[in-house]
């Protein structure tokens, strides 16, 4: 090795030795600002499937939500690419995204005839002020207008080439158990002969259940290869708890009793619902109900024009009936309802008068689907066994992700992507 060489090779050793060392930027679904509520991100077509655009197609990603405020605020979004453990890539700005990265939110409008006021805005991607260049995740920041370290929210989507097939399947039939508690995911994915050069190196495959992204698994090497098709199968790290049915409940209407609704009054400034007092599930035998595997929908039944203007926001009332403190975790609500909310929403707090887990939240009015999960200390992985149990039978939603990133490339490209559901 020539002296050249030498100074070369130490160069790209310092680089890695630099790259290794920078520290992980927090992508998460996050709210900042308390005055947020009701985010939602889904497809223009299907606001019940996971946000993933396909370039080039026809359908939009929604962004939606409310700001509680009288006055309006003017805002602003743009857009980070991101690799698949969601780790900014090493793209610029001007490689991911047309023109100039971020745009304004021109379409907001002042709630109708509620108790909270507020402002609901919307927008969608792509759109004439921002192309979406390349695929991959995408870390989306919405920030006021004169002041971007004003920082509102930051969410998750992503943008699918679909150059390759994904065929996801879920069996009760584990390596470990036989239709009792858990589900394997198993999976091929297809291309055209040489398309992907060398699948152990290039491929990297992330699975998630429910939009769930405590308990996502991160996938490199498949069991088999063949000239136009890999195969994920009898991988220990695709067997997920299967859960149990989401549970519901309804704020539709504020003059009457909705699904799970124990009472319905108004205390000034706002309406108070009280939900039904939850009990534990975790020694009960499964009992099918069709959910939307977590996710909510905005719903006034007595508006007489727009759910987004015209639904009222009310002081929610959460109650799970444990008997006595659980030791060593804690119980956290789950739903796509909490979305971004930091820890402090969705932990639930002991009252030790009642023996009862409770949490009050402020929510809109619609249809929610929402869980209890337990995370124990010195984790941050929720497990659902202990309240609501884990049954083979559940319905459960599987997102399988495939990224890829030959020999030279900066970023991981989705590829493809495919959902399955358990028990279909």
């Amino acid at each position: 090795m020539n002296k050249k060489q030498s100074i070369s090779f130490i160069c790209c050793c310092l680089m890695a030795v630099a790259a290794l060392a920078q520290p992980r930027v927090d992508t998460r679904d996050h709210i900042f600002n308390p005055n947020v509520h009701s985010l939602k991100v889904c497809l223009a077509s299907n606001m019940y499937i996971p946000p993933v655009l396909m370039m080039n197609g026809d359908d939009r990603l929604v962004v939606s939500f409310d700001y509680l405020d009288y006055d309006v605020h003017y805002l602003r979004y743009s857009v980070t690419h991101c690799n698949a453990d969601w780790q900014p890539s090493q793209l610029v700005e001007s490689e991911y995204v047309s023109g100039f990265n971020y745009a304004d939110i021109d379409d907001y409008a002042p709630s109708e005839a509620t108790y909270v006021h507020y402002y609901n805005y919307q927008f969608m991607l792509p759109n004439p002020d921002m192309e979406l260049l390349v695929s991959g995740n995408y870390l989306l920041t919405v920030y006021e207008q004169d002041n971007s370290d004003d920082i509102l929210f930051q969410t998750r989507f992503s943008v699918c080439e679909g150059r390759v097939g994904v065929y996801p399947q879920v069996t009760s039939r584990t390596d470990v158990e036989y239709n009792n508690r858990f589900q394997q995911v198993s999976f091929d994915v297809r291309f055209k002969a040489g398309q992907i050069k060398d699948p152990y190196t290039e491929l990297t495959c992330v699975v998630t259940q429910n939009s769930r992204e405590d308990n996502e698994v991160t996938v490199v090497r498949p069991l088999m290869v063949g000239v136009d098709h890999v195969t994920y199968d009898h991988n220990r790290d695709l067997i997920f708890p299967g859960g149990n049915e989401f549970r519901r409940f309804e704020t539709v209407a504020a003059h009457n009793l909705n699904m799970g609704v124990k009472s319905i009054r108004y205390f000034n400034p706002m309406y108070h619902a009280t939900l039904m007092i939850d009990e534990p599930r975790c020694e009960t035998q499964y009992l099918y109900d069709q959910t939307q595997f977590g996710r909510f929908t905005i719903r006034n039944a007595e508006a007489y024009d727009e759910n987004e203007l015209q639904a009222d926001y009310m002081i929610t009332h959460f109650t799970l009936n444990t008997g006595g403190k659980l030791n060593g975790g804690n119980v956290w609500l789950y739903g796509e309802f909490l979305k971004g909310y930091p820890a402090s929403q969705s932990m639930m707090k002991y009252d030790a008068s009642s023996g009862c887990y409770t949490a009050e939240l402020l929510l809109k009015q619609g249809a929610y689907n929402y869980m209890y999960l337990w995370v124990p200390d010195g984790t941050s992985a929720g497990q659902t066994g202990k309240i609501e149990g884990d049954h083979y039978e559940t319905i459960n939603e599987y997102l399988v992700k495939v990224f890829d990133r030959p020999m030279g490339e900066r970023y991981d490209h989705l590829v493809g992507y495919g959902v399955a559901y358990s028990g279909k």
